[in-house]
């Protein structure tokens, strides 16, 4: 077995500005047999702001590593059975297949499928499927403000806090940029309630009876006042509101779109190759 390594080249190579674009101009860098390694394979880059050693040491240690990587897979192919390695070329060509396939519909997916989601569709979807949408916990929409207790003015943000009036709201953001240890305003989105529960430092076992019986909760801890305006709600197991699983229907109808289109794709290749006599079936 011939081992030759040629760490004399890392650096005329790594400071070099010449390409080699065929085997005969590269520089060998190590050989073990029949198998080459060259400077323009070391990943080692002069713009990356190490040093000069360092570049070598990085080198020289992804020499090392390839030289035992090609011992071992030599020793491995003197050793396993001929069944084994027949067995691990077919994984490997059945990988490559695969690879070439996914590659390939990837390619016409991106070229020819409409990924364009309509509105309407998302409705007619969500219409026709209502029993796949019930809530697997509460949701809600809420104002959620984090006071520290010596905050000033207090009482303005409570009044601010209840109130939808979009006057008042624009008070509490100003109030809440200069004071607030936290800031959030939910009104048009849903979260999950244990999303909310995180926040606040009381524990609420019933969620259930906590949001039919609170519209506005207040409560304090050592450090902080916490108010939250509970605008909308929606139970666990109730359906879930349209905007909550919008997004949820855009991929399901671009999924289910994605698995038509490469049906298509298959079946369309297919006919052409009958068409063409590309394939025989022998009995």
């Amino acid at each position: 077995m011939r081992i030759i390594i040629a760490v004399a080249g890392i650096l005329l190579f790594m400071y070099s500005c010449t390409k080699y674009n065929s085997d005969a101009n590269r520089i060998v860098l190590a050989q073990v047999d029949d198998k080459y390694l060259f400077a323009d394979q070391i990943p080692v880059k002069t713009n990356n702001g190490l040093s000069r050693e360092d570049s070598i040491i990085i080198a020289r240690n992804f020499i090392d590593r390839w030289i035992r990587n090609e011992l071992i897979l030599k020793k491995a192919e003197e050793n396993l059975s001929e069944e084994y390695q027949a067995e691990i070329n077919s994984r490997l060509e059945e990988t490559r297949a695969n690879l070439m396939i996914y590659q390939y519909e990837q390619q016409m997916m991106l070229q020819k499928m409409d990924t364009t989601v309509q509105e309407t569709q998302i409705l007619d979807y969500y219409d026709n499927h209502l029993q796949n949408f019930d809530l697997q916990h509460n949701i809600v929409k809420v104002l959620f403000l984090k006071l520290p207790l010596e905050a000033p003015n207090i009482e303005r943000a409570r009044s601010w806090y209840r109130s939808d009036e979009q006057s008042n709201i624009q008070n509490l953001e100003s109030y809440a940029y200069q004071f607030a240890e936290k800031f959030d305003d939910f009104g048009e989105n849903w979260i999950s309630m244990s999303f909310l529960l995180r926040e606040l430092p009381a524990n609420i076992e019933n969620e259930s009876y906590f949001l039919r019986n609170n519209r506005y909760y207040e409560t304090s801890d050592s450090d902080f006042h916490y108010f939250v305006n509970i605008r909308d709600f929606r139970l666990k197991g109730s359906v879930a509101p349209i905007e909550y699983v919008r997004d949820d229907i855009k991929t399901i109808i671009l999924n289910n779109r994605k698995i038509s289109f490469l049906q298509d794709l298959e079946n369309g290749i297919y006919n052409e190759g009958i068409r063409d006599n590309s394939f025989r079936v022998f009995k």
